[in-house]
């Protein structure tokens, strides 16, 4: 069985990490610290076999150099020269073995240019989707388009409903908080905003989440829903799709 733990690291990242059944050899995703995976590791007494990277940002990248040099492990990650260390690049349509289990590689540009998603099929199917989909929201676009990133939140969407989708933050609080801005009349996101803030009090994470939760209560999936065009229509232009989508994220940047 394959498990799925976090590793917090800075204020509010998370460092996931990856073990198949009881094996010593394990994975990280987005290592953007390395010491809290090294004590996380001989704690344990665990060995690091891989790393994922979905993005150049060094809250993600910081602790590469040392994991590398201290461990070995292979690292995939997307083809870009600014990220030291990456063995294996990889993009679209790639796959690649972790753990004895399959990955799929999908470019999600928005967040970054360079940004990809790392999903592993199954019953259910995990998705490491970095900073391009959080619980109740999407990431800030810092390199790429509203165009891209309601490209690349359309594709993640597509997905099964029972997809575990591991984001790099907890940002969850703050994005329901934005969402029920955006949609006042949601039901099962004010239930699921009461589950989280229990989740946090307790010094929780509230993530995993699903993609079939998302559909319901993030508005960036939601783009079409009635009464967030209503809601929107009053903050900028949302005659389409893409201009709601481009109104509702310059919306979160500035909420």
């Amino acid at each position: 069985m394959l498990t799925v733990k976090p590793i917090p690291a800075f204020q509010d990242n998370y460092i996931w990490l990856l073990q198949q059944d009881n094996q010593d050899r394990v994975v990280v995703v987005d290592p953007g610290d390395a010491k809290p995976v090294i004590a996380w590791l001989e704690q344990q007494d665990l060995t690091l076999d891989t790393i994922l990277v979905t993005h150049h940002h060094q809250d993600h990248t910081g602790g590469l150099r040392e994991l590398i040099e201290r461990y070995s492990p292979e690292v995939y990650g997307p083809a870009n020269d600014a990220i030291s260390g990456i063995r294996h690049h990889v993009g679209e349509g790639d796959e690649c073995r972790v753990l004895g289990r399959r990955f799929e590689v999908h470019a999600v540009p928005g967040h970054t240019l360079d940004h990809i998603a790392f999903y592993a099929p199954g019953t259910p199917g995990l998705l490491f989707a970095g900073d391009t989909l959080f619980s109740g929201g999407c990431g800030r676009l810092f390199e790429g388009t509203p165009a891209q990133m309601r490209e690349s939140l359309t594709k993640l969407d597509a997905l099964p409903d029972d997809t575990l989708v591991f984001a790099a933050h907890e940002y969850t609080l703050a994005n329901l908080a934005f969402a029920a801005a955006a949609e006042p009349d949601n039901a099962a996101r004010d239930a699921y905003r009461a589950e989280c803030q229990t989740a946090r009090d307790l010094d929780r994470p509230t993530l995993p989440t699903t993609l079939g939760r998302e559909r319901h209560i993030n508005p960036f999936l939601r783009i079409d829903e009635p009464s967030l065009l209503t809601t929107l229509r009053q903050q900028g232009p949302a005659d389409n799709s893409l201009e709601a989508f481009t109104t509702l994220r310059a919306w979160k940047d500035r909420f």
